[in-house]
């Protein structure tokens, strides 16, 4: 066997994985907490980020775009849970935070989220998780670069 087919096999079986976690997850979310997993992601996001992200910033570090993040952010602060602030400056942008009641449901909902994640990978010894967690964050650091390298190359046809 070749090492494209090798890494290609690794790939479906990460990418299978991945997949049936993230599905039980939402299932849980869903059935728990009534909410959504992009809606678990906004919220993590923002509870590592205490003073606040731009929409842009927020859209960046979840690496979707800012139109799926607005919606979000929306029915977000309808419920309270989030908070908009004037950018001083920029009157167009806004600085999304957690409120205290969306810090104590995010704190509720994250509980949970890590024992689902604990007992699905429950086979997984600490050793081994923090071998592939710094294997996989290699894989990702290296990806980053060669996608910066990528943008930096102009294209061939430029005049």
């Amino acid at each position: 066997m070749t090492a494209a087919k090798d890494r290609v096999r690794l790939w479906l079986r990460l990418l299978k994985v991945v997949r049936g976690i993230e599905h039980q997850l939402r299932d849980n979310l869903r059935r728990d907490y009534n909410t959504t997993l992009p809606r678990f992601d906004v919220m993590s996001a923002l509870s590592r980020h205490p003073e606040g992200l731009k929409m842009s910033q927020l859209s960046g570090v979840l690496r979707v775009s800012n139109g799926n993040v607005t919606g979000i952010a929306d029915r977000l602060s309808d419920e309270g849970f989030v908070e908009r602030i004037a950018v001083p400056g920029d009157r167009r942008a806004t600085r999304l935070r957690l409120t205290r009641a969306g810090e104590a449901e995010f704190a509720r909902q994250a509980l949970s989220h890590e024992k689902w994640v604990d007992l699905m990978l429950a086979d997984v010894t600490p050793e081994d998780a923090r071998a592939m967690a710094a294997r996989l964050q290699a894989f990702a650091d290296a990806a980053d670069r060669a996608d910066m390298e990528m943008n930096k190359k102009e294209p061939e046809n430029a005049q």
